[in-house]
């Protein structure tokens, strides 16, 4: 008996001695430095945003915040690096959507759990355009589709690889519409837009940001964001919704994970630290200039947005059947 007695007892000091040291744990954080693990190469969106972020965080927390790349196999070896580090904090994980919400169902080996992540915090999110070849007639979404429509097969799409956002945005685009659509993969957005422009296909799904710095040269036309309503990246362009092609909702965004069972006061803590720095107006200049738009949101309202974006490409990939071979 007291043998049970005292096995309770070390129970219930133990259910309480671990809250109390993690919060004893945020307290102090950080007191050494802390890595942000970048799942992407060097030079592209993710990678300027975590280092914007990493110099904040190392301002606010006198400690060094430094971003190191681990790219390849869309985002899962850098996601993997990251799943599989201690759950104290001082190692993070910014990324895109792949590796959270869409190579689960894509990759027949995933070396990780992405729903078993904790969230951090959103960074941003950029919407995705739908561009055109200005040798295609379609001055609209509604022309677009009726374009399509009347040459099934015939019009090609390109995207940033199978599997990208932009791929999967085509296929919704298809979905949605009732059309059918060659799909191109190429390897990443500036091939895909170059032959865009040179009218090698005609139609491209991405970032609007990339789209913009191309419009003035009259071998692009922006039709409509992928979103129900207007960026603030690119304000002249109308929405989705205003094109009359509702419910066409497709966005590049960008958050900040932490491997499973990181403490709770510890997310808080970096939570609070991301969340004050992008209500910053230089902060949401800096993103704009990349092409984004700053978002704060609590850890666990970006775990719930994760979790719908598993939803919705989920079912997109399944509609159509999207593979990677």
């Amino acid at each position: 008996m007291k043998t049970l007695q005292y096995s309770l007892i070390a129970a219930c000091v133990l259910a309480y001695s671990v809250p109390a040291a993690a919060a004893g744990a945020a307290d102090t954080y950080p007191s050494r430095p802390v890595r942000i693990v970048v799942d992407f190469p060097a030079g592209g969106t993710i990678d300027t945003l975590a280092r914007i972020v990493g110099q904040q965080l190392s301002d606010t927390w006198n400690q060094p915040v430094v971003v190191e790349n681990r790219p390849g196999a869309g985002g899962n070896i850098g996601a993997h690096e990251v799943f599989t580090a201690e759950a104290d904090g001082y190692t993070l994980l910014a990324t895109p959507p792949g590796p959270l919400s869409i190579n689960e169902y894509l990759y027949k080996d995933i070396a990780f759990r992405p729903a078993e992540f904790t969230a951090v915090g959103m960074l941003a999110t950029s919407p995705n355009a739908i561009t055109v070849s200005t040798r295609v007639p379609a001055k609209s979404v509604q022309e677009l589709i009726s374009h399509a429509k009347a040459n099934p097969g015939k019009l090609s799409y390109g995207s940033q690889g199978n599997g990208s956002t932009s791929h999967l945005t085509g296929q919704l685009f298809a979905t949605l519409s009732g059309t059918s659509l060659v799909h191109v993969p190429y390897k990443g957005e500036g091939p895909a837009l170059t032959d865009l422009m040179a009218g090698r296909i005609d139609v491209f799904f991405g970032n609007i940001s990339a789209a913009l710095r191309l419009r003035e040269t009259g071998k692009l036309r922006i039709l409509a964001v992928a979103s129900s309503q207007r960026s603030a990246i690119a304000p002249d362009v109308p929405s989705s919704k205003e094109a009359g092609f509702p419910g066409f909702d497709s966005s590049a965004w960008f958050a900040l994970m932490a491997p499973p069972g990181t403490p709770a006061p510890i997310v808080q803590k970096i939570n609070d630290a991301l969340t004050a720095m992008l209500k910053k107006e230089d902060i949401k200049q800096k993103f704009l200039a990349q092409g984004a738009e700053a978002v704060a949101a609590t850890p666990a309202e970006t775990n719930a947005f994760i979790e719908s974006e598993r939803v919705r490409w989920k079912k997109v990939i399944a509609d159509a059947g999207v593979t990677l071979d």
